[in-house]
């Protein structure tokens, strides 16, 4: 196929809807784990019981349900607000439509939440705000049963039969016991490369901020383990599709290469979904055929087949800052949040996001952090470990932190809305030079019971 006919389709699908003219949304999704506080499995009865009793609720209507007949999806198409289960039902998902105003965003979700959790807490189960499921051992770590967390299951464990730049981990099951806060925010076209340039830079703080996703038995010492689950994972065979951008972006078509060389691994034929070898989206078009397989209802089965312009529509990367075919940046970074924060990663990046000059000038004149030989990725790297470089003086990274937040505010404080307040918990942080991950790791070797942790973190207020 011809090389420009494909690069135009990317650009129509990421670039071009940046320019349309829009007022500036964000929508919010929370992944959540859930919990049997009986440190037993998650029972998936209780779970489809909560579903109903949900869609009742909040006159929600059901979009998908999995093989068995049991929903999986839920939307209520007035606001935009869904309610789902991420790859497996030991993770439910909560997105919030767009809106302007955080505030509102935050008072559907504590709705929602609110009544979630009291349907849960009569059968001794919660949901709780951490990035890795303190249960994951416990809980039967199942796909569900629909043709996207089947393929997508299915995939990431065919590790084995790949090599990988890096290494591979043998959890190919992460994505039923992983969960992130992610927000979603259009972006105008002019600012499209400074979004991107401007937050690959603040991923290393983002990591001393929101680190939440520790496996203490297995990962010691990790603060955020959620970055090693997708890297080296089949997602990250190719490099492009995961994580930050490793060079500054100059030119839209310095970005349209960099999304060319992303991979594709998946597409459909006849409603089926078909896994193959991750391929960057140039070399997939040039060949002739693909070889691939589909679950044909009792087993996987083999199949070759010729690429179409049209697969370019499952195509999808993981990056931190993701550009998706809705004009909108998709920060991705972020594990869940306890709960009674779960506002602060889209009031990190909407105020930030608004006084994106200020903020470039400022990372710009930075010396503490990015002007001394570590690469950006690099340095979330090793904040996620919790290490910090003996280059860097704590109290001077203290310091670019509490700066970047006083920019955030400003920014919130611009917008108009009265969100600064949302930013408490991470000036808190940022004073005691912690995480919820610190605190976790420390609580444990204070020998504070897991259960009492499970609920401290899946409080509201």
């Amino acid at each position: 196929m011809d090389e420009n006919i494909v690069l135009k389709k990317l650009y129509e699908k990421y670039i071009s809807p940046t320019k349309k003219k829009r007022e500036k949304y964000m929508g919010v999704e929370i992944e959540i784990p859930i919990v049997n506080l009986n440190g037993e499995p998650v029972e998936f009865s209780i779970v489809h019981q909560l579903t109903d009793a949900f869609a009742a609720e909040f006159k929600m209507v059901p979009i998908s349900v999995d093989d068995d007949g049991h929903i999986c999806s839920l939307q209520n198409y007035q606001n935009g607000d869904n309610f789902s289960y991420d790859c497996s039902y030991n993770n439910l998902e909560l997105s919030m439509g767009k809106e302007q105003n955080l505030n509102i965003l935050s008072e559907r979700f504590k709705t929602y939440y609110s009544f979630i959790n009291g349907f849960l807490n009569l059968f001794n189960h919660t949901l709780t705000g951490m990035g890795i499921n303190p249960y994951r051992k416990t809980n039967r770590n199942v796909p569900i049963k629909n043709e996207r967390y089947r393929m997508l299951y299915h995939y990431l464990g065919s590790y084995k039969n790949y090599s990988h730049p890096e290494f591979f981990h043998n959890y190919s099951d992460y994505g039923m016991f992983s969960s992130a806060s992610q927000v979603q925010i259009d972006v105008d076209y002019a600012d499209l490369l400074d979004t991107i340039n401007v937050f690959s830079k603040l991923e290393p703080i983002k990591a001393l901020l929101f680190s939440n996703a520790v496996m203490p038995e297995d990962e010691h010492g990790t603060l955020c383990v959620r970055d090693m689950l997708w890297n080296n994972s089949m997602h990250g065979v190719n490099s492009k599709n995961v994580g930050l951008f490793e060079c500054e972006l100059k030119s839209e078509d310095d970005l349209l290469a960099y999304i060319a060389k992303t991979s594709l691994y998946c597409t459909m034929r006849d409603g089926r979904y078909i896994n193959f070898e991750p391929t960057p989206v140039l070399e997939y078009f040039k060949k002739d055929t693909i070889n691939g397989e589909f679950w044909n209802g009792t087993a996987y089965e083999k199949i070759t087949f010729q690429p179409q312009i049209e697969d370019i529509e499952y195509h999808r990367t993981f990056k931190f800052e993701d550009l998706t075919f809705r004009g909108t940046i998709e920060f991705r970074s972020c594990c869940c949040q306890p709960i009674s924060d779960a506002m602060t990663v889209a009031a990190f990046h909407i105020g930030l996001i608004t006084v994106l000059d200020q903020v470039k000038l400022f990372l710009d004149d930075d010396d503490v952090l990015f002007k001394k030989g570590l690469k950006i990725a690099s340095l979330r790297e090793a904040f996620c470990r919790g290490e910090v470089p003996e280059y860097i003086d704590e109290d001077e990274l203290q310091s670019l932190v509490l700066s970047i937040l006083n920019l955030a505010c400003t920014g919130l404080e611009k917008r108009g809305f009265d969100e600064a307040h949302f930013l408490d918990p991470l000036y808190e942080r940022a004073k005691k030079k912690t995480n919820p991950a610190k605190e976790y790791l420390t609580a444990i070797t204070q020998n504070v019971p897991i259960k009492e942790l499970i609920l401290q973190y899946a409080a509201l207020d």
